[in-house]
């Protein structure tokens, strides 16, 4: 689906956008999404335990657009870059996505000039998205409800791709986003930085999907 309102692909991290709400927030096991080979897993086990870490690819195949690869064809490749650490160093436990070999990843591989903002404001963000560029912003998972207090900041990637139509919100899809509503969504700055980390990635935009 593209998004009528930034013409980027609205997609998940997951492969059935309709169960996202039930695995993120109703406890389902992601290795009863049906359509798990969508993914590029190699199996539904492999699926489960690694689709809850895959914000950051979702938002990279948004930025690459129609043809691009499939979420763990992307994850193999920030593997072999370090941008993900899953072995007997990390007791199998699965650490990233850090942002310096994941942008020397989609620099090398995908042509894309990624840029790492290790200390990034919500002005900076707008800057960013006035130069053309998309952002790969830090942020608490609870972006998804607002209305909510925020319950922390950071741990999850959403991808900025334009201000909102009164200029002074940003526009971005969630790739764990329970709902069409929340996968695309604006929100006034000060709302955003609630949730916001004060860290991402930026990409370029534009050529890629127009």
């Amino acid at each position: 689906m593209t998004c009528r309102t930034c013409r980027v692909p609205v997609l998940t991290q997951f492969a059935s956008p309709d169960l996202v709400g039930a695995i993120v927030e109703g406890g389902l096991d992601p290795a009863g999404d049906p359509r798990w080979p969508d993914s590029g897993a190699e199996s539904p086990a492999e699926y489960a335990r690694w689709s809850g870490h895959l914000c950051g690819m979702a938002c990279l195949r948004m930025t690459l657009g129609p043809g691009a690869p499939s979420l763990f064809a992307l994850r193999d490749g920030a593997l072999r870059y370090g941008a993900y650490t899953d072995g007997a160093d990390s007791d199998g436990v699965i650490k990233g996505l850090v942002y310096a070999p994941f942008a020397r990843y989609v620099s090398e591989v995908h042509g894309l000039d990624a840029v790492v903002h290790h200390e990034l404001s919500p002005a900076g963000i707008l800057e960013l998205l006035d130069e053309g560029r998309r952002v790969m912003a830090s942020v608490h998972f609870g972006i998804r409800h607002p209305q909510q207090p925020a319950p922390g900041r950071g741990g999850h990637l959403v991808l900025l791709t334009s201000r909102t139509a009164d200029g002074g919100g940003v526009h971005f899809h969630n790739p764990s986003g329970t709902s069409a509503a929340t996968r695309a969504a604006g929100l006034p700055l000060p709302v955003f930085e609630r949730f916001f980390a004060g860290r991402g990635v930026s990409l370029p935009g534009g050529a890629l999907n127009d």
